[in-house]
């Protein structure tokens, strides 16, 4: 992949970066041997990367979802409850891997479990920090495919979140209401 300088790119650890420079020769290690480097800045902590070039693909830099796979991330992150390891120990392995790999359909995977498990129960610390982690790489894809804010993006991921695993409150209040109670006459009537 050749990337410009000033282009958006998916670091899997750090999300959305900033090509700050697409080939730069150096020599990290001092070993007199220089070789090409993609210069990040990651969107979110403005913190400088080095990638080899020549690592692009194993690390999993890539671009970032187009507007058109959005429609597909919405699928993922709103559908029903999955069915998730409840081992905490097992579960939290295979979120890590999600997460490593950069695809983001993964890393939505990674959110919505995390998300519906935080609704039914309080997670973990490790597992809040790497929901926080896993949201705010989600939300920095999605900004530059919105061309939005991160304040908007977020509101696109909690939206989406909303249409699924986390159901508004007045939904739920409204199901309940709808639910035919027994009658009180009824429970008389067996005594």
């Amino acid at each position: 992949m050749d990337f410009k300088k000033g282009d958006i790119v998916i670091y899997p650890q750090h999300g959305a970066c900033k090509v700050i420079d697409p080939k730069k020769k150096q020599d990290p290690f001092g070993t007199g041997k220089k070789e090409d480097y993609l210069i990040l800045e990651t969107i979110i902590n403005e913190m400088t990367l080095r990638v080899p070039v020549a690592k692009l693909d194993e690390v999993g830099v890539r671009p970032p979802v187009s507007p058109d796979e959005l429609e597909d991330l919405v699928a993922v992150l709103s559908k029903a409850d999955p069915r998730v390891p409840s081992n905490w120990s097992r579960r939290f392995k295979n979120h890590q891997e999600k997460l490593k790999s950069g695809d983001v359909y993964q890393v939505a995977e990674v959110v919505r479990n995390l998300a519906a498990r935080n609704r039914d129960a309080s997670l973990s610390a490790a597992e809040r920090t790497m929901y926080e982690r896993a949201r705010t790489n989600l939300i920095s894809e999605i900004q530059p495919a919105l061309k939005v804010t991160k304040e908007e993006a977020e509101e696109f991921l909690n939206a989406a979140l909303e249409k699924g695993v986390l159901k508004p409150v007045k939904a739920a209040k409204k199901k309940v209401e709808a639910e035919p109670k027994p009658a009180d006459d009824e429970a008389e009537d067996d005594i």
